[in-house]
């Protein structure tokens, strides 16, 4: 057994080695938060959908603007004739081939339509910049799901560090009681003890590292890093004294308030109710009357028209004298169109109400949040002073344990219950940790802190 067990650990390190050398090939650099950000900012394919969407905002806004210019048309035809055939300048009948020219130019402008174009390019507008608000919402999120990947992946590289301090201290006393053994100190069956605990902390570490590869696995595809199957990664946690300063003089209220100046989602909804209120407006100006100018140009050729000598009148000629032109006003009253005007206007009154409670509820859950956070930053960094603490008594408790067990005063199972307790310590001090600074990255982001790179 002794045997296989030292077959294992060199298999192990073979692997173990053969893994670094191709990390190492694969991908020579450490990445810090900012980079895995900045890098998901620039390669993630559905943010670009939503930058397309914004870019199809901006031109609606835009043609809303040029909807304010006249229309202009133009026309022009050639016909070829053959037969019997309607000419076209007299409106008789004959009995030739001949082909003629038509040629037009018109143009109209609205000069009065109930406002209607003037609102609908300040709905446009504000869609607009909701529209850039959502960008930078979905940038935000990116960079949250990137900074949650990335802390779990610190996280379980701390379990895999204890693990394996753990699954050392485990290989040093299966060494011990060969020794003793060997020397007559203790029983065979003490060995199978050891042997069993080397096994267990050999089998965490194992399942410490599968967690790991699928934590970074899991950041390589939020940032959509292609051609690399693992990622290192550096960062350093503040102290516990570092979080509980900034535990101390954190106010929701202020915080919300901050947060509610530029929060993106926050903003984007603003913008969408007040959209709203503007379409209202625009809806009610179907009630009113429409004015609108209309002008024109008109002119031909005919091969038909012919002067005093039976010839052909010049085009030129023809073009100047067959000229004709007009200009005109047209109003539009509505007088009755089934109700169906009034009821476009209460369905806005409707969406506006709508959006205005969308509003509402997006604020109440922003106040939710950070009362949550600022609750949990409070009792995080109480959970830290005392995880702190367990893990000297824990150590010390091991300390103490793993010298009477070298002195023979206790089993291996109780030396195994005084390691188990101090590894659960250390573990459950690392997520409090990671938690706190987690928590504390969010509320720096509530506070408006620049805790991302990213550029608004």
């Amino acid at each position: 057994m002794a045997h296989s067990i030292n077959m294992y650990q060199k298999i192990k390190i073979a692997i173990l080695v053969l893994t670094t050398t191709c990390s190492g090939l694969i991908a020579q650099e450490s990445w810090s938060l900012d980079d895995c950000v900045t890098y998901a900012l620039e390669h993630n394919l559905s943010l670009k959908d939503f930058e397309y969407n914004e870019a199809s905002n901006k031109e609606s806004y835009r043609q809303s603007i040029r909807n304010l210019l006249p229309s202009i048309s133009g026309f022009a035809d050639y016909n070829k004739s053959f037969g019997r055939s309607e000419d076209p300048n007299t409106g008789g009948y004959v009995n030739t081939d001949f082909f003629s020219n038509n040629y037009s130019l018109n143009s109209s402008i609205d000069l009065f339509r109930g406002f209607q174009k003037i609102n609908a390019i300040k709905v446009s507008k504000f869609l607009h910049k909701a529209a850039k608000e959502d960008v930078e919402q979905q940038k935000y999120l990116l960079a949250f799901r990137v900074m949650s990947a990335y802390y779990e992946i610190k996280f379980f590289e701390g379990l895999l560090k204890n693990s394996k301090e753990q699954e050392e201290i485990s290989q040093t006393n299966y060494n011990l009681v060969k020794r003793q053994i060997e020397l007559g100190l203790k029983a065979g069956v003490d060995l199978n003890e050891a042997e069993s605990l080397l096994l267990t902390d050999i089998l965490t570490v194992t399942q410490n590292e599968n967690n790991l590869q699928a934590a970074r696995i899991n950041l390589i595809q939020e940032m959509n890093l292609e051609g690399v199957s693992t990622i290192a990664l550096r960062s350093v946690l503040e102290s516990a004294a570092e979080e509980k300063a900034v535990a101390q003089g954190l106010d929701q209220d202020s915080i919300f308030n901050n947060a509610m100046d530029f929060i993106p989602l926050i903003k984007a909804q603003e913008l969408r109710a007040k959209a709203a209120k503007k379409n209202v407006a625009v809806a009610r100006g179907n009630l009113y009357p429409s004015l609108s100018f209309a002008a024109g140009y008109g002119t031909g050729y005919y091969e038909t028209n012919t002067d005093d000598m039976n010839g052909i009148i010049p085009f030129r000629t023809q073009i100047e004298d067959n000229a004709s032109r007009y200009i005109g006003f047209s109003l539009r009253v509505p007088l009755s169109d089934k109700w169906s005007n009034r009821s476009r206007v209460k369905q806005q009154k409707i969406a506006m109400l709508r959006a205005e409670n969308n509003l509402h509820i997006q604020e109440q859950e922003l106040y939710k949040t950070i009362q949550q956070l600022v609750q949990e930053n409070s009792s995080l960094a109480a959970e830290t002073a005392q995880s702190d603490k367990k893990v000297q008594s824990q150590e010390l408790a091991f300390t103490i344990a793993q010298k009477r067990y070298d002195k023979g005063l206790i089993s291996a199972l109780e030396l195994f219950q005084a390691k188990t307790l101090f590894a659960t310590a250390q573990n459950e001090n690392l997520q409090v940790r990671l938690s706190a600074e987690v928590n504390k990255s969010t509320l720096d982001f509530y506070r408006g802190l620049p805790i991302f790179n990213i550029n608004n």
